[in-house]
């Protein structure tokens, strides 16, 4: 018998089109659903998820699948299916609203709201019988002591709509190292030294951290971060949160050693990913990283691209509903698909009879030991192992695509696009592979060309030709960020230039009166209970942290101290909170160490100024924007014009006179450090 399907037939999200065939009557979230809550004086349940999130498909199985459930949730209630992707304002107040009811908070979010959109009830996952008679209470109070319910739901709303406000700073403050200092000595003992991360479980690769850290150690010469650092890095890329064979990170390791991972893939990790190993690269010249950074963009290119130039979101954990089932191998296949060198490869890869992980005989391929103590035990050379690996992966990786493939979650987001757009176009540069820069560049292009609204603003999603949710403030931030790095490869002023106009959307239409930060949520745009600010950095830098960044590096470009003073003001007033949590706000700490170490301005002049440019991309400088041309308008540049090879560097509104090779110019970046 065929299933009905619901409402969300027609939603564009691949999450909601996941529970179209559910008994539940789903609404997607917009004007329909929310007035017939109203007109029916009906509750509104608000269900949370995204499409690689494994307890949401548990829930839907056991709760949304289930006609019994489904009853009881269509007789009371307008039931919303959200997907958080796509609609992150929305979950951003029902998961604080869940927060605050319950102290904790997760997907899937489940919110019981009044016709209006308040919160009165909300928790994560519920097994049957809980959900059941959760909604059945919730439901008996509205239809008997409907009171009760909006009394709660006003002092909720009002909880949410004053939950970490920004208390702007009237105070003068000088940043300095002390700062730094407060912030980095307690972020100390967290370090895991043995494994890398930190030192609990489950270990998220939190890249944004160890970019922070990496570059903090290097400016201020610090070892102990430099250590945790350089173990941090080599340690994630050995384990199982790494796939070894088909590259790609997934999103964290369920164990404290980064073996078992929770199968799923996100853009989000996987660009930011590749530019911390890049940058790492850069710095170490650790050569095993290289291999990392390709593999893991090979893996975007082959598995998360579609034809227009856009990047697809996230591959799901599960396959024939089992977590991890396209990836794990038991030993018989293992050696079959590998052949004579099965037991060296398969000792490489830790693949034993009984199997590494807890489902019997099947493994996650991980690395144990690293690669000179395992040429030293078989007495080979490196070239001869890395030669037999690489054959190996060649051979598991064909036989792997066979299998029944994890969902693959196809809606393409402007602030994650835009976070690869970066990657690409950093790595690029830093390898010397013009593909990526051609890669990254057509995504950029695709975006201004087809994801601009008619005000000048950004839509957040692509999906099926065309583009429906309004730009969020991470959306801004992000593919400010991404053209930002297209400038630094190319010298092209357009992105600079579409850039500014980006910021100065941002200013004019997310700008919050009463403080210095962005609220998320376009003025322009619709209204929920409450317009929220995204301050702490998580698995993804806040879009403030990220805008504040942006109006530094954008304030150096065009000489615009409005755009400085914006950022150094934001910085002030979260300066408290960074404090007291260093690693919550890695990505403000950036700011912070570009503010007491300041930025060098490295303006190149001359015809062979690319030539300049890939001398200086073999050289780690972390706190530096780059500029040139034989014809520019930038401030800096303009009254420079010179077709002789001139490099000038500037540090906080002070220029050198301009030297004719990289290793004086780097002299005078030492020398900069050294007197700060």
């Amino acid at each position: 018998m065929q299933k009905e399907s619901n409402n969300l037939i027609h939603a564009s999200s691949p999450y909601l089109l996941q529970h179209a065939y559910n008994p539940v009557e789903w609404h997607e979230w917009g004007p329909a659903a929310l007035a017939k809550a109203k007109e029916e004086n009906k509750l509104i349940l608000v269900s949370i998820g995204y499409s690689a999130c494994h307890w949401c498909h548990v829930m839907e199985h056991e709760c949304f699948e289930d006609f019994e459930v489904a009853e009881v949730m269509n007789k009371n209630f307008v039931c919303i299916k959200v997907d958080r992707e796509e609609r992150p304002d929305i979950d951003q107040v029902y998961m604080l609203a869940v927060q605050l009811m319950n102290g904790n908070g997760g997907w899937p979010l489940n919110a019981i709201c009044l016709p209006d959109q308040r919160p009165v009830y909300g928790g994560t996952y519920f097994k049957k019988n809980d959900w059941t008679s959760i909604l059945l209470n919730v439901a008996d109070l509205w239809k008997n002591e409907p009171e009760k319910a909006i009394n709660y739901a006003e002092r909720l709303t009002d909880g949410i709509q004053q939950a970490e406000k920004i208390i702007p700073s009237n105070q003068e403050v000088v940043f300095d190292k002390s700062h730094l200092a407060e912030i980095i000595e307690p972020w100390k003992r967290h370090f895991d030294i043995d494994k890398g991360g930190y030192n609990r479980a489950p270990k998220f690769p939190l890249p944004n951290n160890w970019s922070f850290l990496l570059r903090y150690s290097f400016l201020m010469s610090d070892e102990a971060s430099f250590t945790a650092v350089c173990i941090t890095l080599e340690q994630m890329a050995m384990g199982g949160i790494y796939d070894q064979i088909g590259g790609g990170f997934a999103r964290y390791s369920v164990d404290d050693k980064w073996h078992v991972p929770h199968f799923e893939k996100m853009l989000y990790d996987n660009a930011q990913l590749i530019g911390l190993y890049a940058e790492a690269y850069q710095c170490l010249k650790f050569k095993p990283f290289i291999q990392i950074i390709v593999d893991t963009i090979d893996w975007t290119f082959r598995e998360m691209s579609a034809e227009n130039g856009l990047f697809y979101s996230a591959l799901d954990a599960d396959s024939e509903g089992v977590e991890g089932k396209f990836y794990v191998w038991d030993k018989i296949d293992f050696d079959k698909v590998v052949g004579d060198d099965s037991k060296l490869i398969g000792e490489y890869f830790n693949v034993t009879e009984n199997g590494n992980w807890e489902e019997e005989q099947t493994n996650i391929l991980r690395r144990t030991i690293t690669d000179e103590v395992f040429i030293e035990k078989h007495n080979i050379d490196i070239e001869t192992l890395y030669d037999k690996v690489e054959r190996a992966k060649a051979k598991l990786l064909a036989a792997r695509s066979d299998r029944i493939r994890p969902g693959l979650d196809d809606k393409c987001l402007t602030a994650w696009n835009a976070m690869m757009i970066k990657a690409l176009a950093e790595v690029a540069q830093i390898l010397d592979k013009k593909k990526y820069y051609e890669r990254a560049k057509k995504a950029a292009e695709f975006i201004l060309h087809n994801m601009l609204m008619p005000d000048g603003g950004l839509y957040r999603n692509y999906k099926n030709g065309k583009a429906t949710i309004t730009g969020f403030l991470d959306d801004y931030a992000f593919m400010i960020e991404a053209l930002i790095a297209l400038y630094g490869n190319d010298f092209d002023e357009v992105w600079l230039e579409e850039a500014k106009s980006l910021t100065n959307y941002v200013l004019a239409n997310f700008k919050d009166e009463e403080n210095d930060m962005f609220f998320y949520t376009a003025g322009n745009g619709e209204a929920l209970i409450a317009r929220k600010h995204e301050v702490m950095d998580n698995v993804i830098p806040a879009s403030n942290s990220v805008m504040a960044q942006n109006l530094q590096k954008l304030g150096l470009f065009f000489d615009d101290q409005a755009y400085r003073k914006k950022a150094s003001a934001m910085l002030k007033s979260v300066l408290p909170r960074i404090k007291a949590y260093g690693s919550a706000y890695s990505n403000w700490c950036t700011q912070l160490l570009n503010e007491v170490n300041g930025i060098n301005e490295i303006a190149i002049m001359g015809f062979d100024l690319q030539e300049i440019k890939h001398e200086l991309n073999n050289i780690y400088i972390p706190n530096k924007i780059t500029l040139g041309g034989t014809k520019s308008e930038l401030p800096l540049l303009k009254d420079k014009q010179s077709q002789e090879t001139k490099i000038y560097i500037c540090l906080n509104n002070t220029c050198q006179l301009p030297v004719r090779t990289v290793a004086e110019a780097i002299e005078i970046i030492k020398k900069n450090k050294n007197e700060y």
